[in-house]
């Protein structure tokens, strides 16, 4: 049935019936991988909201003491393209390949034989400093001859990630999420006007809820929309909605 169908063919918004209506959210929770000795992994939950991240792959060249370092950036929308970006970008003729990554509150890092916390760190924090997010800094080092010790590798290693995300093309991303309302068919009018309105996606109906005359809609919506559209469909459909969050 097509939305401008349902609008014209219910219109309520003045019922107030006091019906039972529940609203859920769904999130992805995302778990880090174990480690080497070599790396260092933090694991919490993911946040939603707006970021900003990188437009394109950026790469950037140094030569530090006879050593060449490569500094290659990019977007990753989530973990588990961190391993093929890795696999795209690294140089096996290099001597080491040092990277970490972003993505929410998950981020790695990896020294590739480094001195333990001179090269994976150093580009973590570089990240960090940046304010990006749902990114991954691979640095390759073709070693030159001289030693650079651990204050030089760390000033090597975060330097050239610090530079390379400093003159990177960047964009903002606004996150959306999943969420869900179960309504009485007579309302369906003021659900579906309030999603356009909202300009919300990927709208779907379900009939089969196992409730008489209980429909669940179902859609995508901006993060930082969710609340707004929950105070909106409470106020045109009836204030004594009541809302769930998974």
């Amino acid at each position: 049935m097509q939305v401008s169908n349902l609008i014209s063919t219910y219109h309520c918004y003045h019922h107030q019936h006091r019906i039972s209506s529940s609203l859920f959210l769904l999130r992805s929770m995302v778990t880090a991988t174990s480690s080497s000795s070599s790396s260092s992994v933090a694991a919490t939950s993911t946040g939603g909201g707006a970021f900003t991240t990188i437009a394109e792959r950026v790469s950037l060249e140094r030569d530090i003491k006879k050593s060449k370092f490569i500094a290659i950036a990019g977007h990753i929308p989530d973990e588990r393209s961190a391993q093929s970006f890795l696999s795209e970008v690294q140089d096996p003729r290099a001597t080491h390949n040092c990277w970490a990554y972003k993505v929410g509150n998950q981020y790695r890092s990896n020294d590739d034989g480094e001195p333990s916390g001179t090269a994976g760190k150093p580009i973590h924090s570089a990240i960090e400093n940046s304010g990006l997010d749902r990114i991954m800094v691979v640095v390759i080092r073709h070693f030159g001859g001289i030693k650079l010790g651990t204050g030089g590798l760390v000033r090597a290693y975060g330097g050239v990630a610090t530079e390379c995300l400093k003159n990177a093309p960047t964009r903002l991303i606004k996150s959306q999420v999943r969420m869900g309302v179960e309504v009485s068919f007579d309302l369906l009018g003021v659900v579906y006007h309030q999603l356009q309105a909202f300009k919300a996606e990927e709208i779907k109906q379900d009939y089969d809820t196992g409730k008489d005359g209980i429909t669940m809609v179902t859609f995508k919506i901006s993060f930082d929309q969710a609340e707004a559209l929950e105070e909106a469909l409470k106020t045109n459909c009836s204030r004594n909605l009541v809302f769930y969050k998974h």
